[in-house]
């Protein structure tokens, strides 16, 4: 039979023993909720259609978010983020609550209020993780009965691509105000070849060939080798450095230390832009070195490929995109070179 009892402000613990069946029990916010809940067990065990829930109802998502980083996350490529994705999920009151009682309002909640501090993409990560939490939790940890509340929600939209380009003046400001030593080679490269912030970090000499134009990326984000042809300019940038005694070709520890180093170089460089302009008694260019990223040489130099003449075929060998839809997203022709082109 099934017991209702109130154990706390706002919580009404529901309770379920019949013969023959393990005891279940689980808690609610509401006294009605509790009493449905309760009954819908209680229909399952007269027509045998009942599992168990006592995993799901004994196990807090804490528990279950260190299970997964433990078992699920360090065999995946983002590993470094998604730790940093399961420290704010570990954060919120939710990972007190056993996950068989988490719904799919609850993490509505989560996402309505997470909006308010954290762009969409960042919150439909975070909620991506989570699904998948659940979805492991159900398919290989036993947790039978349980319900994924994370597909019963409306996912936050994807923010529109970023159509951000380089301006006249951009790269050269950026990469005379960097205080880093690669940068500017690293910056040139990126340009050059479309590779990604971590393909150019993890570089090894064993892997360019000089001589055929060619860099090798044994392992890239879709987990398969891809080829990069090499520019005359990147030919020359490469020729130009050093080889060193661990086969790598640049002195970096983490991809992060690109990005980090990136950032300070845009900002020195728009502040000694603004200077120049109060100097000149000037107007600055509202936009001009400001919101760009290192990982928008990667649009910028997929949207020079096309303005040189390839096709999405040979572009999509060089960046390694997969569809013509991610390719899209990364590739902003500029409409006055277009109007040229269609006079050619």
């Amino acid at each position: 039979m099934a017991s209702i009892r109130k154990i706390g402000p706002y919580q009404w613990q529901a309770r379920v023993s019949r013969k023959g069946h393990p005891s279940q029990s689980k808690t609610f916010t509401n006294r009605s909720d509790a009493l449905k809940w309760a009954r819908s067990i209680e229909a399952e065990m007269d027509l045998g259609r009942f599992t168990s829930r006592k995993e799901a109802n004994s196990t807090t998502l804490a528990l279950a978010l260190e299970r997964y980083e433990r078992e699920i996350t360090p065999f995946k490529k983002g590993a470094v983020q998604e730790c940093m994705r399961i420290r704010v999920w570990k954060r919120h009151p939710l990972a007190k609550r056993h996950i068989g009682t988490i719904q799919g309002k609850d993490i509505a909640a989560y996402r309505d209020e997470r909006l308010k501090e954290a762009a969409p993409n960042t919150v439909r990560h975070e909620l991506a993780l989570l699904s998948h939490v659940f979805t492991i939790a159900l398919k290989e940890w036993g947790f039978s009965g349980l319900d994924n509340p994370v597909l019963q929600i409306r996912m936050p939209k994807s923010p529109p691509g970023r159509d951000r380009r380089l301006k006249d003046g951009e790269l050269e400001r950026i990469l005379e105000a960097s205080q880093s030593e690669i940068l500017p080679d690293i910056g040139r490269l990126a340009l050059e070849t479309a590779m990604r912030q971590g393909e150019i970090a993890g570089m090894l000499w064993r892997y360019v060939d000089l001589q055929k134009r060619t860099v090798t990326i044994p392992d890239t984000k879709n987990g398969e080798k891809r080829v990069v042809p090499l520019s005359m300019e990147a030919i020359r940038i490469l020729a130009g450095l050093n080889p060193r005694a661990d086969g790598k070709v640049w002195d970096i520890f983490s991809p992060q230390v690109i990005a980090v180093a990136w950032r300070r170089a845009v900002l020195r460089s728009r502040t000694a832009y603004e200077k120049e302009c109060r100097e000149l008694k000037a107007e600055p260019d509202p936009t001009f070195l400001v919101d760009l990223t290192f990982h928008d040489l990667r649009h910028e130099a997929t949207s020079r490929f096309f303005e040189k003449g390839l096709n999405p075929m040979q572009v999509a060998a060089i960046t390694g995109h997969k569809s013509l839809q991610m390719l899209k997203r990364y590739t902003h022709l500029k409409a006055e070179d277009l109007a040229k082109m269609l006079d050619v």
